[in-house]
């Protein structure tokens, strides 16, 4: 699965983007979909990441987040998103999107990679 990542670009503190991530395809409820995010000279960090059945839907955000940012996809699984509300400089980073099959934060653990979009907040 290749994947697309789009959607970023420079914001002001405060502002908002949503990060889109395409497949090829689509995808599958087998499928964990991860965004990460790595800011120079910096380990590359675990943003959020969701995964879905029939029945239901699960979430979850880095501690740093605190309610800022929600993650979804549309109805036709084909694309993921990440909504990013109130960024502030720190934020800045390239942002990757991935898939995996297990639940996990580990950027290892998650085999399919886009290739980026830079998110610039300025102050």
């Amino acid at each position: 699965v290749q994947l697309q990542a789009s959607g970023g670009g420079l914001v002001q503190t405060g502002g908002s983007l949503r990060l889109s991530c395409a497949a090829p395809g689509r995808f599958y409820s087998s499928h964990v979909v991860g965004w990460f995010r790595q800011a120079p000279g910096k380990e590359r960090e675990f943003v959020a990441r969701f995964r879905w059945s029939r029945s239901t839907t699960s979430a979850d955000y880095g501690d740093f987040v605190k309610g800022r940012f929600a993650i979804s996809r549309d109805s036709g699984m084909h694309t993921a998103y990440l909504q990013m509300n109130d960024l502030k400089p720190e934020d800045s980073a390239v942002y990757y999107c991935a898939t995996g099959s297990s639940w996990s934060r580990r950027p290892t653990d998650f085999r399919s990679w886009g290739q980026g979009t830079q998110v610039t907040v300025s102050s």
